[in-house]
């Protein structure tokens, strides 16, 4: 069963800190896929993480939606 905050994922919704510019979503094109690939922002770095490392990196940094100052409120 999927958490709320997967769903909110998967929906395009982005999560971050917009004070230490951490960022965590899944990019349009993954919309849909059965295993997708999510993106953490951080320190004007880019990386692609998996579901569960995703999910793991909200909870352990607290990480809320968030306006991104590139992509808006959603990454679709």
């Amino acid at each position: 069963m999927k958490t709320m905050t997967e769903s909110e994922l998967r929906a395009g919704v982005i999560f971050g800190d917009n004070i230490s510019d951490e960022y965590v979503y899944m990019p349009a094109s993954e919309l849909g896929v059965e295993t997708p690939i999510c993106v953490y922002e951080y320190s004007l770095q880019r990386e692609d993480v998996q579901m569960a490392e995703a999910l793991d990196i909200i909870r352990r940094r607290s990480l809320k939606p968030v306006k991104h100052p590139r992509l808006g409120e959603s990454s679709c």
